[in-house]
């Protein structure tokens, strides 16, 4: 049953030009523009454009996918009273919950791929196994992390066309200020202080360092984590509390 409700999950969200778009199609025809320009530079870390930049696109296909394919799913069937059906029908709330988070993860494993052999084709990426699976285990932590904000966010919307513009100024925004498009510290101050407040900066600069064998728990990297677990115990508040709402 799990497994045709999760074929079933991945056909929907291959047939939703919107999401294919901003999900899986934009950011590796960013990361390949933005590596014409300036693939030639080393940034922070003695770092290659592909080692500092193929963690964060991964990092922004999966911010993507889950804010709009799970978060934002979330809010349309509550509004078109699919939700409604789904509490109605034999299949287990429960069951429909895990399809869609392995619908979420199976997509996002399939951009970090993608993005990966991007790197080795574009840019002589190297590839080692111990840094690899570091990274990739990293990468499926930022996925439960990313599920747990989505939830907590997209259960307060009660419009879909107001979770819609929330999603796509918010997917602009993080762009911006997640140290996806160029270094934070080469923004205006008002810039590097929403990204201080932008937990996908952090979580950016963390896989980055994972992904290079370069993380240290020094105070920088401990306020990073400490940030982010405290949006995590969050956004399990306001879980339960909407939950409790609904029931």
């Amino acid at each position: 049953m799990l497994a045709t409700q999760l074929k079933y999950d991945l056909l929907m969200f291959s047939r939703e030009l919107f999401y294919l778009v901003f999900t899986i199609i934009v950011p590796p025809v960013t990361y390949l523009f933005m590596g014409q320009l300036f693939g030639d530079q080393t940034y922070a870390g003695n770092l290659s454009y592909a080692e500092t930049y193929t963690p964060s696109f991964i990092l922004l296909i999966t911010f993507g996918v889950i804010f709009f394919a799970f978060g934002f799913d979330q809010v349309m069937n509550r509004t078109i009273g699919i939700e409604k059906r789904i509490n109605l029908s034999p299949v287990p709330k429960k069951m429909l919950l895990l399809s869609a988070i392995l619908k979420s993860i199976i997509i996002t494993s399939i951009g970090f791929f993608l993005v990966y052999f991007i790197g080795m084709i574009a840019y002589d990426l190297s590839f080692q196994p111990v840094r690899f699976l570091s990274a990739y285990g990293f990468f499926i932590l930022l996925n439960a992390v990313l599920l747990v904000i989505s939830s907590a966010i997209y259960s307060l919307f009660k419009s879909m066309n107001a979770a819609l513009v929330f999603s796509i100024v918010i997917f602009q925004v993080v762009m911006i200020t997640g140290g996806f498009t160029m270094p934070i510290a080469l923004m205006p101050k008002f810039v590097q202080i929403i990204a201080d407040a932008n937990p996908l900066y952090h979580m950016n600069n963390l896989f980055i360092a994972v992904w290079n064998g370069q993380l240290t728990f020094d105070n920088s990297t401990l306020l990073s984590i400490g940030y982010i677990f405290g949006l995590v115990l969050v956004a399990l508040v306001v879980i339960r509390f909407t939950n409790k709402r609904l029931s």
